[in-house]
């Protein structure tokens, strides 16, 4: 049996973007129809408003200028996740927040991971901290300028960037783009059951609007309610809330003027029980406060929010979000696979939701079952893939909470109990205390997250590697390049607009198209 109607269950951001790559890929397919079917009653959940750099190709591969982009979803660029507070206050003081950049550490050819080590070594207090040590965006982003100028062409940088975006208007964009440039038939209902054969397969929708409706692959993007990997199917739970703790999260948007500068990175304030994100919208700051209700009640994360808030929460919209943490045993079950959140859901740290959703949508799109008798080979081939890119998803978010060093709350302490660290994290944490991180300690093409990500995320919390052994030219070609990455550094950085700035001419003007 061929396949030739797909349907997808669910707008937001994983319904719209699996529409893109999909319909896209569906244009090679004869006689293949792409439908997608969004409840009219079901708001979006609006709260992933923070991507990575991998977001670019995606959008530039659908045909969406990025001057539209910027203009119709509120946009802001993003270098960076600013962590503060994520260390112990006391043995760090002020020496307390790090940038996990978007560029690559030591671009100047010499890795100076040795080199910082061993500074730290010496004067752990007093030493640069690892990015400004290895990458010339440090400095851009502290001076809060943005990465690209009004010449630069769309999508290019002097340094590597993603956004920050209004979710809601995201999703509006990526419709309009899929049903304009693709093909992908819109419709609007309450998907209320299914159908399933005799061996299992979906047949048939019902829905409150449109009736029964037949297809033959079916993409589930209904979010939390999984409607049906979940629910009809049956597909069970892999629950990590004994390796990720935070499992609520209260979320406000606070207003911003012109008079606002906007960080060109999403801060992260650690506090006792969890973090805060803090993400600036040109006329907006989305924030969240996530937290672990195992371990601080509604009352004292609403108290606590509200004083980051500096006392605005009453005054703000806000609502409570919880959150259960895990994902699906498989993501791609007989003739449906579920994307977005509908997959799973872990802690936003990272901005990981949409980069898992981009991710699936993309491989998924390059696999496309032509026949029925296609989808055991296909299904378990995305299932071993999706299952291990999760899996490195738990470890690094994890990883940022296992190496700090914090004894100010039962969270932290709680979080380095070696019960609740993956073993594949023990296994590269005892390999790290010796060596630093490699790309060679990294197995598969399918890391969501690599070696780069990993130095950040180390070295920024200072992370006790055992010194290397450096040879005096080393030692002379890494002061050299330190040097050359700070005058970089700050030559970027005075060259380049400031943030808002950028965002006004672009909204005012337009980037130049390549």
């Amino acid at each position: 049996m061929e396949v030739q109607h797909i349907v997808i269950i669910g707008g937001g951001t994983a319904g719209w973007l699996a529409a893109n790559h999909i319909g896209k890929a569906a244009q090679l397919l004869p006689n293949v129809k792409v439908t997608l079917i969004e409840s009219p009653d079901i708001p979006t959940i609006g709260v992933g408003e923070g991507t990575v750099p991998a977001i670019k190709q995606s959008l530039q591969s659908f045909g969406i200028r990025e001057t539209d982009f910027i203009r119709d979803c509120d946009v802001s660029f993003k270098q960076s996740i600013k962590f503060c507070n994520w260390l112990d206050k006391h043995k760090h003081g002020d020496n307390n927040s790090y940038h996990h950049l978007f560029d690559v550490p030591s671009p100047l050819g010499t890795d100076l991971t040795p080199h910082w080590l061993n500074q730290f070594a010496k004067q752990p207090n007093a030493i640069p901290a690892y990015s400004e040590m290895v990458s010339p965006q440090h400095f851009i982003c502290e001076a809060l300028k943005a990465p690209k100028l009004i010449t630069t062409p769309e999508y290019g940088g002097k340094v590597s960037y993603a956004y920050h975006l209004n979710a809601a208007k995201f999703a509006k964009l990526l419709a309009s783009n899929a049903t304009s440039k693709f093909g992908v038939t819109h419709l609007k209902a309450n998907v209320l059951d299914a159908d399933l054969d005799n061996e299992g397969n979906l047949t048939e929708l019902k829905t409150d609007k449109l009736g029964n409706l037949a297809f033959d692959f079916f993409i589930d993007c209904s979010g939390f309610e999984s409607i049906l990997l979940a629910k009809k199917l049956q597909v069970p739970f892999v629950d990590k809330s004994k390796q990720l703790f935070v499992n609520k999260a209260i979320v406000a948007q606070v207003p911003i003027t012109e008079e606002h500068a906007i960080p060109p990175y999403t801060i992260a304030t650690a506090h006792q029980a969890g973090w805060v994100w803090d993400i600036a919208l040109p006329e907006r700051r989305g924030t969240g406060f996530v937290y672990s209700d195992n371990h601080m009640s509604a009352s004292q994360a609403e108290q606590k929010f509200n004083h980051y808030l500096g006392g605005k929460l009453d005054s703000l919209p806000h609502r409570e979000i919880p959150m259960k943490v895990g994902y699906r045993e498989k993501f791609w079950f007989k003739n449906c696979v579920a994307l977005g959140l509908a997959q799973g859901f872990l802690e936003p740290i990272e901005a990981t939701s949409i980069l898992l959703t981009d991710f699936a949508a993309s491989y998924l799109a390059k696999r496309l079952p032509q026949t029925m008798a296609q989808m055991p080979a296909l299904s378990e081939r995305f299932n071993d893939t999706m299952t291990y890119a999760w899996e490195r998803v738990v470890e690094f978010a994890k990883l940022h909470y296992c190496i700090s060093d914090r004894v100010d709350a039962d969270f932290w302490i709680d979080n380095r109990n070696p019960e609740s660290i993956p073993a594949s994290l023990k296994q590269k944490m005892m390999l790290w205390q010796n060596f630093s991180p490699l790309t060679d300690d990294l197995f598969s093409r399918f890391e969501v997250f690599n070696i780069d990500n990993y130095l950040y995320v180390l070295y920024g919390m200072k992370y006790r590697t055992q010194d290397a052994v450096n040879s005096d030219s080393y030692n002379q070609l890494a002061l050299k390049q330190v040097a050359q990455i700070q005058n970089i550094g700050q030559g970027l950085a005075a060259e380049l607009p400031e943030h808002r700035d950028l965002l006004n001419k672009i909204n005012q003007f337009g980037l130049k198209t390549i």
